[in-house]
């Protein structure tokens, strides 16, 4: 196989501004060789746009055309699509997150098993500059064992007035499935994805079914709205260690926050901005990178690891697996708050 040939299943924003343009900078491995969409004028515009030769309505209709797929959907598709894709023979590359339940993720797993075939999911933040240097001092021991994880994924006000995304039948939940998910799996891939033992967690919506909304991205119906938009967890593992959890689309804070903080026995790390602190000479220390070297955009780099996985065989960087743990993870989350209770997995 000399060039992979790619398919793109959903035209929509993330497709055209991450997916597209991060294969289309592969061109010496990869061409982009079909796309479809349910809008199948907003496939074909879009095919157009990207010099992309096939536009189809039904994504089956072009899974003999290509070696892989990129799947871009809502969040209700990608277990359906992925097993389909690879049940034909195509590589996946699924959106994040995974799938709706952790019992879809694990079918979709074992369809990649049998096929034979690569299956990695979106989890673009791994892939940053901060990210991947983080994963270094892990590596390293840097910080000793991990004990506590602090992880904020928190927006002010800006609840995407756009897609689906409040739309909880097609997307399965709100700021957490779609936000505080990324830095859920940043956190667990970094301290070594450890068995999760017991979670609690509290969904909130009170906020965005207000009336007379103020709202950075766009405009929504907040009669409509029943997803959540704020979501507070805490986390244990088997091996001893925890993680607290606070993901919000639509916190009443000061300014965004982004952050992952481990807490070792040895030391600690932050990873936005990329900081070590720890203790020594009978003095605490604090030093942070002056310099961490980025070769391209972490959509790229995604790109390629999965391109490589493909082609040469590649470790990749996101495995299915781990996925998996995230969407247990979130799936008891969102029982906790729902029963009022701590979940055991």
């Amino acid at each position: 196989m000399s060039k992979l040939r790619i398919g793109i299943i959903g035209a929509g924003g993330i497709a055209v501004g991450r997916h597209i343009p991060a294969f289309a900078q592969l061109k010496d491995e990869v061409t982009i060789t079909a796309l479809s969409d349910v809008n199948l004028e907003r496939a074909r515009n879009v095919a157009e746009e990207f010099n992309i030769p096939y536009a189809y309505e039904n994504y089956r209709d072009m899974l003999s055309r290509v070696d892989a797929v990129v799947i871009c959907t809502p969040n209700k598709f990608h277990s359906e699509i992925t097993v389909c894709a690879l049940e034909a023979g195509v590589h996946v590359l699924c959106e994040k997150p995974m799938a709706m339940t952790a019992a879809e993720c694990q079918v979709m797993i074992n369809a990649a098993k049998k096929a034979n075939k690569v299956l990695s999911v979106g989890f673009h933040y791994r892939y940053m500059k901060e990210s991947q240097a983080a994963k270094k001092i892990m590596a390293a021991n840097e910080i000793g064992n991990p004990l506590v994880v602090r992880v904020q994924a928190l927006r002010r006000r800006k609840v995407p007035g756009w897609g689906v995304f409040t739309n909880k039948e097609l997307q399965g939940g709100g700021s957490l499935i779609d936000y505080g998910c990324h830095l859920l799996d940043l956190s667990l891939w970094l301290i070594g994805n450890p068995r999760p033992v017991e979670v609690t967690g509290t969904a909130y919506n009170t906020l965005s079914t207000q009336p007379g909304q103020v709202n950075q991205w766009g405009s929504f119906d907040h009669e409509t709205f029943n997803v959540d938009d704020h979501v507070t967890g805490y986390i244990r593992f088997e091996n001893g260690a925890s993680l607290l959890l606070e993901a919000s689309w639509a916190a009443n804070i000061i300014e965004d926050k982004e952050s992952v903080s481990i807490s070792g026995d040895q030391g600690g790390l932050e990873v936005f901005p990329l900081k070590l602190n720890y203790a020594k000479h009978g003095m605490l220390f604090n030093s942070e990178a002056a310099w961490i070297p980025s070769e391209e955009d972490p959509g790229v780099s995604q790109a390629r690891n999965f391109t490589d996985a493909c082609l040469k065989g590649a470790e990749l960087v996101v495995k299915p697996e781990e996925a998996l743990f995230v969407s247990q993870i979130m799936e008891a989350l969102y029982k906790s708050s729902e029963e009022k209770k701590s979940i055991r997995l």
